[in-house]
């Protein structure tokens, strides 16, 4: 099982700049890269503080002339606000860029927020059909001249200019949750990566055998992979409270993701209150005991058993989601915790 990093600028108040955060996120990267990652992961979210990434693509291209072995992913690309000859053009160029370390996610989108901004009158939860209409468009520019005409894209002969060098293309993923998304992905040759949010590892393994039904459904495709993306933090043996400021981060990050996918309140100057704490009276998942348990938080040793366990069940890659509302420099310390101690068990 390899490791990957997610990561993202994100800014909780007006006290730290852009500018320190995207060098925060370089350093990040760098430490990710030297400690044996396989992967940088960066999403697309748009007009939010607290997940700052309007485009994944020029992080990316950056940190490719930062960076010679990790690989660069755009985790994930909202189908709904592309066009596929824009999605093939610009993985491609990133392709070459980095010289064949382009890999790229693709999703539905979430945030009925985002969809009433970049494309109103569109209901989140109709963005699937973009999806599937994206992804074989994107992989046919890919190989040459290709006309589209579809129920929401219609284009005249085109090509992806330029060509990625990876073939016969880079590799894609779907971010997938219903069985649906992952027979869509699976049948398309597409990776697969699922994030069990707040749930714990049986939701990893319900996860697990979506995908692998998914796979038993399309033996004539061969395997792709399965990454489980979660929250993560390493705290010291010698501090035995070391999860409690982990799991108080994760929550407010989970109250503040609350606030923005309930899309009740008007955002000021990009910024939006975590939802309150008496607002999940009777969640448990908000509990700091309970995210003490889902998140994958813990002393290196209690984290590599917990990966373990992810190891032997399939999972291919698993992503360290550091966005959690902590200081860069306890996000800083916990990585390089994870590289010292965990990452060596795994090699």
């Amino acid at each position: 099982m390899r490791f990957s990093l997610f990561v993202h600028m994100e800014r909780w108040d007006e006290s730290v700049s852009h500018r320190e955060l995207f060098e925060n996120l370089t350093e990040l990267t760098l430490l990710a890269e030297a400690g044996g990652f396989s992967t940088v992961w960066i999403g697309e979210h748009h007009a939010m503080e607290y997940t700052i990434s309007p485009s994944p693509m020029p992080l990316l291209a950056y940190l490719a002339g930062q960076t010679s072995t990790i690989r660069l992913g755009a985790g994930t690309i909202i189908a709904p606000f592309w066009n596929p000859i824009r999605v093939a053009g610009e993985c491609a160029l990133l392709d070459v860029i980095s010289n064949g370390r382009m890999e790229v996610g693709l999703a539905r989108g979430a945030y009925q927020i985002e969809f009433d901004r970049m494309m109103p009158g569109l209901a989140a939860s109709d963005g699937g059909k973009y999806l599937r209409e994206l992804v074989p468009a994107v992989r046919n520019l890919w190989q040459g001249d290709y006309a589209h005409d579809g129920q929401i894209w219609q284009f005249p002969t085109s090509t992806s200019v330029p060509k990625p060098v990876q073939k016969p293309t880079p590799p894609m993923w779907i971010a997938a949750r219903d069985p649906d998304s992952h027979d869509f992905a699976v049948a398309h040759g597409c990776n697969v990566m699922v994030t069990p949010l707040m749930k714990g590892d049986e939701e990893v393994v319900a996860l697990r055998d979506k995908f692998e039904t998914a796979v038993a459904n399309h033996p004539e495709v061969p395997r792709p992979q399965l990454m489980v993306l979660r929250h993560t933090h390493i705290h010291s043996p010698a501090d035995p409270d070391g999860w409690r400021p982990a799991a108080a981060a994760i929550s407010r990050f989970y109250r503040t993701f609350d606030a923005w996918f309930g899309n009740s309140t008007t955002p000021v100057n990009g910024f939006l209150d975590p939802s309150p704490e008496s607002k999940f009276a009777g969640r448990p998942e908000f509990e700091l005991e309970s995210l003490h348990r889902t998140a994958m938080i813990g002393t290196p040793d209690e984290v590599i058993e917990r990966l373990h366990t992810y190891r032997d069940l399939g999972v291919d890659e698993y992503s360290f989601w550091i966005d959690n509302s902590m200081s860069h420099d306890e996000k800083r310390i916990s990585l390089e915790l994870f590289i010292k101690e965990v990452v060596p068990a795994f090699q």
